[in-house]
């Protein structure tokens, strides 16, 4: 019983040891196998909105717009609404920010805050001017915002069909660039997308 007890404990006191030196020498396991991808290759996983779906849009959209011209002495925009009509919950402000980023770097056109980035910038200027900390020579001073000339709407829309042994879903991605002043439609331009796949 005593040599039982004395196994046990000994078994114990390696468990303790062992785990208070893994403490400062850390150890990584991994439960499955993990690999990195070409973040460009065709996603053919589901029919549902992927990554390659929202490589092919940007690439579209800004493609087209930077061949209109109408970017000439670097404009200003903002981004007003980017609607999703279709059944799948979508991102879509992730769409647009590949768009922006795209046309950010072209360098040929600038972005204003958009009407949900307004706010965080407008508690700036207020911190800036009412708390009292900053030299007011460095200060933003309210009413000095840029106004955007053109403002940016899309939505994506998508039509499902399916019977027992096909399931087809067409995306249908809608962009369009609006003269805010005049109100008038300035660039319009669709990308169209169909995915098929068998049971």
């Amino acid at each position: 019983m005593q040599r039982k007890f004395l196994l046990t404990l000994t078994a114990l006191l390696v468990l303790v040891l062992s785990g208070c030196r893994n403490l400062s020498s850390p150890v990584v396991r991994f439960d499955r196998q993990v690999n990195y991808g070409d973040s460009k290759a065709v996603e053919l996983v589901t029919n549902e909105f992927g990554s390659s779906d929202l490589q092919m849009i940007a690439e579209k959209m800004t493609g087209g717009l930077l061949e209109t011209g109408i970017f000439q002495g670097r404009p200003t925009v903002t981004i007003s609404t980017v609607k999703n009509k279709t059944s799948e919950y979508i991102d879509t402000t992730n769409v647009m920010n590949s768009i922006q980023t795209a046309l950010v770097k072209s360098g040929k056109v600038r972005f204003t805050r958009s009407i949900t980035e307004m706010q965080p910038g407008v508690d700036e200027i207020q911190r800036q001017n009412q708390s009292g900390l900053y030299k007011q020579s460095t200060t933003a001073k309210v009413g000095q915002m840029t106004a955007a000339k053109y403002s940016m709407e899309g939505e994506l829309t998508s039509i499902v069909k399916q019977s027992a042994s096909t399931k087809d879903v067409f995306y249908k991605f809608t962009l369009k660039l609006f003269d805010v002043q005049e109100g008038t439609i300035e660039w319009q331009d669709e990308k169209e997308i169909r995915k098929t796949s068998k049971r």
